[in-house]
């Protein structure tokens, strides 16, 4: 069974870090590029950042440069969100989802999701 799981949301204040990991079974992940997507209330998903199968490359929004970090561990079959200095406005779900490249390749697999909430 094809899944993508993310774990690592949850409540943190402003300027706080949290870790957000997306885990594969059913296929290899190491195979796929990985987006993160956030969603926020009332607002379109929207890509966060994304990083390529082939050579590691990775690509960020421009609203979370320098702040986010994405990386991928394909022993594991996991890839990682780092989020770093946290704002109110980063709120949202986040997924992560598996495609064939980074940029506007369809999405083959997403996940469920999991709650960020920035607040003090």
């Amino acid at each position: 069974q094809v899944q993508l799981v993310e774990s690592g949301g949850g409540l943190v204040q402003p300027g706080g870090s949290l870790r957000l990991s997306c885990a594969a079974s059913g296929f290899t992940l190491g195979d796929y590029a990985i987006g993160w997507f956030s969603q926020a209330p009332g607002k379109e998903r929207e890509g966060v950042s994304c990083i390529s199968s082939t050579d590691g490359s990775t690509f960020y929004a421009d609203s979370v440069k320098g702040r986010f970090t994405i990386s991928r561990d394909n022993a594991k079959n996991t890839v990682y969100l780092q989020m770093d200095s946290l704002k109110l406005e980063d709120t949202a779900i986040y997924y992560c989802a598996a495609k064939d490249w980074c940029g506007t390749s369809p999405v083959d697999y997403w996940g469920q999701g999991t709650q960020v909430t920035v607040s003090s």
